[in-house]
């Protein structure tokens, strides 16, 4: 069983559309999903896909795109909606400076009350970074010296350094399709040296297909593909890779429950 532990099933345009993609995944081996929040104000619509599926979960967060455009949030509404058990994560949140979609400090001041939420939840920090690795690396620091704080940079396409950081601060990393994109040699000397105890993947869906299906719209059946290529670099199995990355998600997003085979 695979687990894509970030996808948006809430960009899918009908409840029709999203029962397809859910049953491609299923087909495909991937026994649970995480769908991700994004907006606070899309929230109940992500956390009814998440009520709708024994083995789909989901987050409350709100994105650096978003940080200046949505209402401001505090660390005590991200916990009290993250209370339902439905809610295995805290985010996305982070830094994303290439786009800039909203100031660059006020996207800092949400990331850390979304960090305030996930130490007071004991939930992990959805961590979403763009050109923004030093900083992200600074914030993260700093808010974990405040208390115990875990999490994931998801869909890591960064340095070394930001990679070392993280895992020094006891954070996953979690891998899109972009270890496969012919460009992305230097990522994928990053993942032949992670830490097998701390390694996820997820498809970002819709966004970010793997090869062979790049420039198609991404969907979590799709994970396969990302899961074979990290299969290979590290030299594992596909059934080795499928155990190992599962139980990494069942560690980390401890709140969602696994399949009985599992537990």
């Amino acid at each position: 069983m695979l687990v894509d532990s970030h996808c948006h099933l809430d960009f899918l345009e009908s409840a029709a559309e999203r029962a397809e993609v859910i049953a491609r995944a299923r087909r495909a081996g991937v026994g649970a999903m995480v769908t991700i929040g994004t907006k606070i104000t899309e929230f109940p619509a992500v956390l009814a896909i998440a009520e709708s599926d024994p083995d789909i979960w989901c987050s409350v967060g709100i994105h650096p795109h978003e940080a200046a455009a949505e209402p401001e949030t505090t660390a005590e509404t991200l916990a009290r909606l993250a209370d339902h058990p439905k809610v295995v994560g805290i985010g996305e949140t982070g830094l994303d400076f290439y786009y800039e979609h909203s100031p660059r400090l006020r996207q800092g001041e949400v990331f850390r009350a979304h960090c305030e939420a996930a130490r007071a939840t004991g939930l992990p920090l959805i961590v979403h970074t763009r050109d923004a690795d030093g900083e992200t690396a600074e914030i993260l620091a700093e808010e974990c010296a405040k208390g115990p704080l875990t999490g994931v940079i998801h869909c890591f396409s960064s340095r070394a350094q930001l990679a070392d950081k993280a895992l020094s601060l006891g954070f996953y990393i979690s891998l899109s399709g972009i270890v496969t994109f012919k460009n992305a040699e230097v990522l994928r000397e990053i993942v032949r040296g992670l830490p097998k105890e701390r390694i996820l993947v997820e498809t970002d869906a819709p966004y970010l297909a793997p090869v062979p299906l790049r420039g198609k719209r991404n969907e979590p059946a799709y994970v396969v593909h990302t899961a074979a290529q990290v299969a290979r670099l590290r030299g594992w199995s596909d059934v080795e890779l499928a155990e190992i990355t599962t139980a990494n998600f069942y560690r980390l997003f401890a709140k969602a429950k696994s399949p009985p085979a599992l537990s």
